[in-house]
């Protein structure tokens, strides 16, 4: 017999500032594709993280994952990481990397998985703010 597969879904929210400026580019262009984005000084959000994990329920706890774990997985990886950070700065992955929601994502993706047990993890979806949200689910082509 055949057993569901369940998807379960965190939320946290965390606060850090960043510039969209990439280095590949000159200034003129850096402020022509990311306008306002650019501004010398940064500028920050509110994000919205969420995280979901699949697998099958366990029989003798009912869960998919205890939730208390996945919790302190995101407090350590994602939220001492970035919450009231600026991420240009502080966050080495984003030296070289433009600080996109879309890496973002990507970035926190990475951290989670080397965290979780192999193919638990199913989407990290961050919004960036109540009309902008990005979705990785961990393909790459």
């Amino acid at each position: 017999m055949s057993e569901p597969v369940v998807y379960l879904t965190r939320t946290e929210s965390f606060s850090a500032a960043h510039r969209l400026h990439s280095s590949q580019l000159d200034d003129h262009s850096n402020k022509r594709i990311f306008g306002k984005c650019n501004n010398v000084n940064g500028h920050g959000h509110n994000y919205k993280v969420e995280v979901t994990v699949k697998g099958k329920v366990d029989k003798c706890t009912g869960m998919v994952m205890n939730i208390s774990d996945l919790k302190k997985i995101m407090q350590d990886t994602i939220l001492d990481v970035l919450d009231h950070k600026n991420l240009d700065q502080d966050v080495p992955f984003f030296k070289d990397t433009v600080s996109t929601t879309e890496n973002l994502c990507v970035f926190i993706w990475k951290e989670l998985s080397h965290h979780l047990p192999s193919g638990v993890l199913h989407c990290v979806k961050i919004h960036e703010t109540d009309k902008n949200v990005v979705t990785f689910h961990g393909e790459y082509v």
